[in-house]
């Protein structure tokens, strides 16, 4: 307030401050929402009036400011993106401030960012949605009904409804529809994260020494939907098998909480992936343990088509 108080201070030198006062006073009054807020408090004393000149004289400012908005990076209000409203309590004049519609936007776009998170996924498949599709690809009409079915009942009973498991060859276009599952989940504010597996894997062994690995844990498993994307193309060893995949999907199963896969693998030849590593050698019940808590937690769908990478 003292900058403000300041303000008036310096437009008042080398003027009768008694006429000035009646100048500012004038013309504060004149404007329309001091009118209307005068008006809708017949109570207010012209005494309580003039020792609030320096609330109205912002009020006034900064709402001329709103008037011919330069936009948000440039708003010169005091407080960026806020709009003040006078309010009248305990016989004094004061100002609250809400949220412009610029900043409840900006604001709105930075919460929609944050309910799709990734790890290692190309930009392309985040920007993805069932609009920039071509539906008229038969070959793919199966995965489109699929995701779509998933998102309808996912937003309306999302504890009973399964993941989908996505299986075809290279480049059909696996990934591109699980990102049109991500936004359009995102258009309904239900948070998603999808995560390119081998990659991801090898993050998690440097997560270790970084001692972060709990925590990366902890937010996908959490997540309210996560994709799995290209699961089987990792390099699998007992410890991600059974302590990073097995527990992931232990969690989630209990929570009730879907996930999604991609995979070039059928469930069949996942459950064969799983099973084998180059330290332990094959243990087929812990990988029918690990595949246990997918196939029966996920609908298969085949996807056909040409490879779109070509």
């Amino acid at each position: 307030m003292d900058s403000i108080k300041s303000v008036i201070r310096q437009m008042a030198k080398g003027h009768d401050i008694e006429q000035f006062n009646e100048k500012i006073m004038s013309s504060l009054l004149r404007h329309g929402d001091v009118q209307a807020f005068l008006n809708s408090h017949p109570d207010i004393t012209a005494a309580v009036v003039e020792k609030s000149i320096p609330h109205l004289f912002q009020f006034v400012q900064e709402r001329n400011h709103c008037d011919h908005c330069p936009g948000l990076d440039k708003c010169p209000n005091i407080l960026k993106g806020y709009q003040p409203e006078l309010v009248y309590d305990k016989a004094t004049i004061n100002l609250t401030f809400h949220s412009c519609p610029l900043k409840q936007r900006n604001e709105e776009m930075k919460k929609q960012a944050e309910l799709i998170r990734s790890y290692y996924v190309p930009d392309d498949v985040l920007q993805a949605t069932f609009q920039s599709i071509d539906t008229g690809d038969l070959d793919r009409y199966d995965a489109l009904v699929a995701a779509r079915d998933f998102v309808k009942e996912y937003t309306e009973n999302p504890k009973e409804t399964k993941g989908l498991y996505f299986y075809g060859q290279f480049g059909v276009g696996k990934t591109y529809i699980m990102g049109a599952v991500m936004n359009a989940l995102k258009d309904k504010n239900i948070p998603s994260l999808m995560v390119y597996t081998p990659d991801f894997f090898r993050e998690l062994k440097g997560s270790i020494q970084e001692r972060t690995l709990d925590e990366k844990l902890d937010y996908i498993k959490k997540v309210s939907v996560l994709i799995l994307d290209d699961i089987g193309a990792e390099i699998i060893s007992p410890w991600i098998r059974d302590e990073i995949i097995g527990s992931i999907l232990q969690y989630r199963v209990m929570k009730k909480l879907p996930t999604l896969y991609t995979s070039n693998y059928n469930y069949d030849e996942l459950e064969e992936h799983f099973s084998y590593s180059q330290k332990s050698g094959t243990e087929l019940l812990k990988a029918k343990r690990v595949m246990e808590r997918i196939r029966h937690y996920t609908k298969l769908v085949t996807v056909k088509g040409k490879n779109r990478r070509i």
